[in-house]
């Protein structure tokens, strides 16, 4: 397996590939590997001639610094999983690397960043916008790989791909959950014993949700989600919004439209997002 920091040393690998006429699977992602990554990357490995990775940690999509500072990096392991899965190429920028000089590109999605996760993160999903278009333009990949745990990021990114009239496939994966429901994310790890052992309240209050929806409206469920996760004591709801799968727009009754909701919850320092649909 290849590890590459250049972006010239990378594009040259990535042309080599093509100029044998092999498809390219591509996993973006900002390292702390856990299960839920290396599902989409076995999944490009299965679908793929090639599967590369992207591990950078970028910082124009954190509107907390300290949420930056600490989100967790170990490289050398992400490197030993990925080869583990039949990872062809992993890419380790540096920050100057990617931007030798600031991205100032403003992108516009309509309604689909001023809800949910844009609401309370604002220029979030612009910072993941810069960034995945740089990398889209790196790697020019035939399909990429998201997990559905960031299901707004996934719409957003669907859109990007969409205005700027790029080839490359967008493949939606399922969610990747603990034994107890958790979802899997690399921000598990900074999680103290006591809220990890509450935060599959979460996913369980979610599930329970779905089997009420034929009793309350949209809101009442909403009121009631937030109410049964704040009771244990540890867990804070930031949010909680059931909206159309494809509008993301909040909806008022469960009708023949396709809804999700989608959650972010604080518990203690480490904020966790997670999504069902209904």
């Amino acid at each position: 397996m290849h590890v590459i920091e250049k972006k010239a040393e990378f594009a040259e690998y990535l042309a080599h590939c093509r100029a044998s006429n092999k498809t390219v699977g591509f996993v973006p992602t900002m390292g702390a590997l856990h299960e839920g990554h290396l599902s989409l990357v076995k999944r490009s490995v299965e679908e793929c001639d090639v599967t590369v990775v992207s591990v950078f940690v970028n910082p124009t999509q954190f509107n907390d610094k300290n949420d930056l500072l600490n989100y967790p990096r170990c490289v050398e392991k992400d490197c030993k999983l990925l080869e583990s899965v039949g990872c062809n190429a992993v890419f380790t920028p540096s920050v100057e690397e990617m931007y030798p000089e600031p991205d100032t590109r403003v992108f516009s999605f309509g309604t689909l960043d001023k809800v949910m996760e844009g609401e309370h993160r604002p220029g979030h999903f612009n910072g993941v916008a810069q960034v995945v278009s740089k990398l889209f333009d790196i790697v020019k990949p035939d399909k990429a790989y998201f997990g559905l745990k960031d299901f707004q990021q996934v719409a957003i990114i669907k859109a990007m791909v969409k205005q700027l009239g790029l080839k490359v496939q967008i493949v939606p994966c399922p969610i990747v959950r603990e034994a107890d429901g958790l979802a899997k994310s690399s921000r598990n790890m900074l999680l103290e014993p006591e809220y990890r052992a509450v935060a599959p309240t979460i996913h369980k209050t979610l599930y329970e949700a779905t089997t009420m929806k034929n009793d309350l409206r949209p809101d009442q469920l909403c009121e009631w989600i937030t109410k049964t996760i704040d009771a244990t004591g540890l867990l804070k709801t930031e949010y909680v919004q059931i909206v159309n799968f494809e509008t993301l727009m909040p909806i008022d009754s469960f009708g023949n439209e396709k809804a999700i909701a989608c959650i972010a919850v604080w518990a203690g320092k480490v904020r966790l997002i997670d999504n069902i649909e209904f």
